[in-house]
């Protein structure tokens, strides 16, 4: 089955080292380069190995899967039974498919010919496959082959890496909203908005537009299509749901601004404490940003002040659409809003969408003509009543037909309200229960939840839900059950009496308490659920509530009840209804279960005063989720063979906690337990065989000293948390934990060591040992040869964290085949001297940390995938390896206060860019220093100016950025704001930890990151850039730029601004180097007076003139010819060094 989330952009599919280490890691980078998440699988599973079902899995979570059908592709069962997935998930309409023919014609994959007919061949030879599956792949090789794509050959990589690049962001446009299943009458106005929302679009204002009608119109639907139909023309783009709902709740409107902040700008989520920081927060973000905003249903003029109280807040050319039932709020507001009505559907409009719900794909009922006008006659035009109405009707016969529209001629002014109850009092008792129930209490819950509850109340939810969905009742987005509000208060208006003793469900704080407090309830009350706070009932919610010890005496019954977290208190036990199947009352006062309800399924009483269940806990055989955290006097658990449904069992923070029952280590059905923070826990039990359990968590448990020894295989546990224990040591059974995936021993103090039978876990993806200082070897690896499939290794180890432990070796490592997965590993805060040469053959290594190893003096050559390499205060480190030679498109280097680096004659010059021109991407690194080097420009105040014309654009490939920091009580924090034709196209802030003295920080911005939106950004002529620099905690001491060229032979102009030469102090002492940036001193046409006083400052007598033209940069390679002229070469286009100018009094 389909997941119903996409979790990433795109899935490679390839075979070959040829493969990856040229095309496919070029075309990998530049996807992560432009945003795009990619997965790319490790070639060490491809060696015979079964295709995972996790890696299934990811090409269900993926939106698009290239295949690159390289010469040796379909000799790879791997491939073949990844490619047949791809094609199965393109049939569903899943995902969509890119072929990439490298070094092949497609006609030689879709008929299976040269190379791919004779590993066909192969394959039908082998007797371990099946002559169906191979059958697939021909038709999966076929229908692919038959794909549009690309034919990669020698020379064509960039070519066709830059043509993907233009095309996925087409097939990557955001997911579109689902605006309705049959979306009749609604196309005039969406094509009348989308008409004024593109009037003017290139220009600088911002258009504010109001949707206006009454509920049920189709307000939200409209905005649902505006939304998909220009949404891709924006920077930013969000609808905001129920905004009138979701303010009315404690704190929905800080909640509606950090959601709309949030999803702008992802993957961020940021911080709101306030409306007013909200505001402002908006304010800043979004003023230069192109948005477009919807906001839902929208009733009160505070909620537009806070999510957008004027135009100015948003970028030029941004859209912002808002529905409501209230005109009036249009005409009150201090924006100018054009208005539309929404208008009922027409006569034929409503006949078609009728028909659509009531005749279903084309479904044949012999209903006469004048009972579907009628029915049509009685909604209105109201697309809500058409669609509730049509789903009821449908299947029926005519005298239903005649009855049910009968009824409604009775009160024709009620019309909406009364179909809405129509199709309710058409539900049978399980579904009418079922829809009560989520229009009181779940609307919004996850379906999961909601089916978990109304189960243990012997409903039939399923089917339930899935009838109401049929009937147009409830909807399911994104997993979790809605409803429209007109529907939800119809729900409501059901329930609601005169008299509150007399309905049969609660969802108001205050008229629970009236009914408890004044003994009001009657057995007419079956449910009790209070799960969010009003603003008002916050207050309430904070005073003491006395309530009576027989409160729910009347109540009898009572099936639910659900409290949020009050004071309500008791001169005694409470006694509860034996009928409740499902009750959770945090902060409980003690309870009274009477001969105990039988039928509970489950029981959360978090943070109460309970201390220990009696010897009636026996009687709730049926109770399968029990919630005891945060009970801090519990002091026992009882037998859970009491209790042979339990499922989930949480007793968190129970500090009082000293033993768990034996019983719990052979329970039959136990799935999740979880006793973190227990922290006086000491007796958990010797043995180990729940075989249902999926995750044991018991971190934090500080006085366990001995885990458990697992006498039988498990195979469903994929979670085990001992983090922060006192154990000593794992037992070598824990090699029978088949399944495992996470293993948390983290700041397991006492900790000494693992087994070798740790290597077993053929599952382990991480591995964490962080901070036990105890620890001072882990195992070496040692390969039996008895074993040829190599399961003594860890498969699918992907994270490895050893920081805080106490290893003076790590000969561990020099296998890389134990570790053919391993992606990051953090080795900080450990005694070791030196990495294992050996470090350059893990392939897979993206992460590498090695932070306050104060004996590290030598860190070797790097794999070439690396992304992270931090060595922050290793202050014995001498040497580090050429960075060069890494193939990331991303990487961030830290050596941070490694004080004997520099000292012992490592040029600050090399670490900070790789010899070569950088093949990366983003580029980070921060080291100790106070000057910068020679080749960057200095500027003055934080500020760079300057242009580039559009033909030299695509030679201008970098921006290098370096900056000296001082610290303030050891603390930096700097940010760099990038402008194109006064449009920001780059916004950072970085903070930096823990510095002692002076530091450099240096980046490098690839121009395709900085332009990804050119075609909104660039001029036809030149473009203006300007960079802003700034420290908001520490000082800023210097700060220059370097501009950088595709090949550095080539000659790119960069004119500076006339405001941008500035007074620099230079270092006292030159180097004869020439690593600096040129002067381009090449004529023009033309110059300005600035440029004529640079002319005289460079040559008095103005000789130069002849040679070059002012205000000109260029970032130049150097060849030994240019070296040897100092001034200048004109075989190199008539450069000329900064020190030649110095010399002549120049300063830039």
């Amino acid at each position: 089955m389909a997941s119903s989330e996409k979790n990433y952009h795109v899935f490679l599919s390839f075979r070959g080292t040829d493969v990856r280490n040229n095309f496919l890691r070029d075309l990998y980078g530049t996807l992560n380069q432009k945003g795009i998440y990619t997965f790319v699988d490790s070639e060490e599973l491809r060696k015979g190995e079964q295709i995972s079902p996790t890696l299934m899995s990811v090409i269900e979570e993926s939106r698009v899967a290239i295949i690159i059908f390289s010469e040796d592709y379909a000799f790879s069962r791997w491939c073949l039974k990844e490619l047949a997935k791809i094609m199965e998930c393109k049939a569903r309409k899943e995902l969509i498919v890119l072929p990439v023919f490298y070094k092949v014609e497609p006609r030689e994959v879709r008929r299976a010919i040269k190379g791919y007919g004779r590993a066909m061949a192969k394959h039908e030879s082998d007797s371990e496959n099946d002559l169906k599956a191979v059958e697939i792949w021909k038709k999966a090789l076929f229908d692919a082959g038959n794909l549009s794509g690309w034919v990669c050959n020698d020379g064509d990589e960039a070519e066709v890496i830059q043509s993907i690049v233009r095309e996925l962001p087409i097939r990557l446009e955001r997911t579109p909203l689902d605006v309705a299943k049959y979306p009749i009458g609604i196309e005039s106005l969406v094509e009348e908005l989308k008409s004024l929302s593109q009037k003017e679009l290139d220009g600088d204002d911002v258009l504010m537009i109001g949707i206006w009608g009454p509920g049920g119109i189709g307000k939200t639907t409209i905005a649902k299509a505006i939304y998909n139909a220009i949404e891709g023309q924006f920077r930013g783009a969000i609808f905001l749901e129920r905004v009138r709902e979701t303010s009315n709740k404690c704190d929905g409107l800080v909640e509606l601004q950090r959601r709309l902040l949030s999803q702008i700008f992802p993957p961020k989520h940021v911080m709101v404490r306030s409306v007013a920081e909200g505001i402002s927060l908006i304010k800043v973000r979004l003023y230069c940003k192109k948005v477009l905003l919807v906001l839902d249903d929208v009733d009160h003029l505070c909620q537009l002040d806070a999510l957008a109280g004027g135009g100015n807040w948003f970028g030029k050319g941004s859209r912002i659409f808002v529905t409501s039932r209230d005109k009036h709020l249009f005409t009150t507001s201090r924006c100018e809003y054009c208005v539309n009505e929404v208008k009922p559907l027409k006569d034929d409009e409503a006949l078609d969408l009728f028909i659509c719900h009531a005749f279903p794909n084309s479904q044949k009922v012999e209903i006469r003509n004048d009972l579907i006008d009628r029915a049509v006659h009685y909604a209105s035009g109201l697309p809500l009543a058409l669609e509730v109405l049509g789903s009821f009707l449908c299947g029926r016969n005519e005298p239903a037909w005649k009855s049910e529209l009968d009824k409604l001629s009775n009160k024709p002014n009620e019309n909406i309200d009364r179909i809405l109850k129509i199709s309710f009092y058409g539900l049978e008792k399980n579904e009418r229960n079922i829809f009560l129930d989520i229009a009181c209490f779940f609307k919004g819950k996850s379906i999961e939840y909601i089916t978990e509850v109304l189960d243990g109340c012997d409903f039939a939810t399923t089917i339930g839900i899935e009838i109401l969905m049929e009937r147009s009742l409830i909807r399911n987005e994104h997993g979790t059950l809605q409803m429209h509000d007109l529907v939800e208060l119809m729900g409501k208006n059901i329930v609601m009496q005169d008299n509150l003793g007399q309905c049969s469900r609660l969802w108001l704080f205050e008229d629970v308490l009236d009914i408890l407090c004044e003994e009001k309830g009657t057995e007419a009350i079956e449910a009790i659920v209070v799960d969010l706070f009003t603003p008002k009932e916050k207050n309430l919610s904070l005073e003491e509530i006395t309530i009576e010890v027989d409160a729910f005496k009347k109540i009898r019954d009572l099936r639910m009840l659900i409290f949020p977290e009050a004071h309500i208190s008791s001169e005694g036990p409470v006694r509860l209804p034996s009928n409740l199947r499902w009750l959770k009352w945090p902060n409980a006062p003690l309870l009274k279960f009477g001969s105990g309800p039988k039928k509970l399924i489950g029981l959360d009483l978090q943070k109460s005063h309970i201390r220990q269940l009696d010897d009636k806990f026996k009687h709730f055989r049926v109770l399968k989720y029990i919630n005891f955290s945060q009970c801090k006097s519990l002091v026992s658990v009882p037998d859970l063979s009491l209790l042979p449904n339990l499922e989930r069992l949480n007793l968190d923070g129970c500090r009082s906690l000293v033993e768990v029952h034996q019983s719990v280590a052979c329970h039959d059905k136990l799935k999740f337990l979880s006793l973190k923070f227990c922290s006086n826990l000491s007796i958990f039990p010797h043995t180990l065989k729940t075989k249902s359990l999926q995750a044991l968590d018991l971190f934090g448990c500080s006085k366990l000293k001995k885990f458990s020894d697992i006498l039988e295989k498990m195979e469903h546990l994929e979670e085990l948390d001992l983090g922060w224990t006192a154990i000593k040591e794992l037992p070598t059974s824990v090699e029978n934990l088949l399944s495992v995936k996470l293993i948390n021993l983290a700041f397991c103090k006492r900790l000494i060591a693992l087994p070798s039978s740790v290597y077993k876990l053929q599952n382990l993806e991480h591995l964490i040992l962080r901070g036990c200082s105890n620890f001072v070897v882990f195992p070496k690896n040692s390969e039996d040869p008895t074993d040829p499939n190599g399961n003594l290794r860890f498969r699918n180890l992907y994270r490895l964290e050893l920081n805080g432990c106490n290893l003076s070796k790590i000969e561990f490592l020099e296998n890389s085949s134990s570790f053919p997965k391993l992606a990051h590993l953090d080795l900080s805060g450990n005694k070791f001297t030196h990495l294992p040469t050996s470090i350059n053959e893990y392939d897979d290594l993206e992460h590498l940390i090695m932070c306050n190893c104060k004996q590290l003096k030598k860190i070797p050559q790097l794999p070439p995938n690396m992304h992270m390499l931090w060595a922050k205060g290793c202050r014995s480190l001498q040497e580090f390896p050429d960075l060069s030679g890494l193939s990331s498109k991303l990487l961030s280097v830290d050596f941070s206060s490694c004080r004997e680096l520099f000292r012992k004659g490592a040029n600050t010059a090399d670490v900070l860019l790789p010899k070569e021109h950088p093949k990366l991407g983003y580029y980070d690194i921060l080291l100790s220093g106070r000057e910068l080097p020679e080749w960057f420009l200095h500027c003055k105040d934080g500020s760079i100016s300057f242009m580039v014309p559009r033909d030299s654009q695509d030679k201008f490939v970098g921006l290098a950025l370096c900056l000296v920091l001082g610290p303030e009580e050891g603390e930096v924090g700097c940010g760099i704001e990038i402008l194109v034709n006064g449009r920001r196209v780059f916004d950072l802030g970085r903070q930096f930890h823990f510095l002692k003295s002076d530091h450099v920080w240096m980046t490098y911005l690839p121009t395709s990151g900085l332009l990804c939106e050119e075609g909104e950004v660039l001029r036809d002529d030149r473009n203006h850039f300007q960079v802003h620099l700034e420290a908001y905690k520490g000082r800023l001491k210097k700060c220059g730029f370097h501009l950088i060229c595709e090949q550095r032979e080539d000659e790119l102009r960069i004119e500076l601004q006339h405001h941008q030469p500035t007074e620099t102090n230079w270092p006292l002492e030159e180097r004869d180097s020439d690593e600096d940036n040129w002067i381009d001193t090449e004529d023009e046409e033309s110059s300005s007076e600035t440029d004529d006083e640079l002319i005289k400052a460079i040559d008095p007598e103005n000789e130069g003139r002849s040679l070059m033209s002012a205000g000109k940069i260029i970032v130049p390679g150097r060849t030994d010819a240019c070296l040897a002229q100092e001034s200048g070469c004109r075989s190199c286009g008539h450069w000329l060094t900064k020190r030649f100018l110095r010399e002549r009094g120049m300063r830039f």
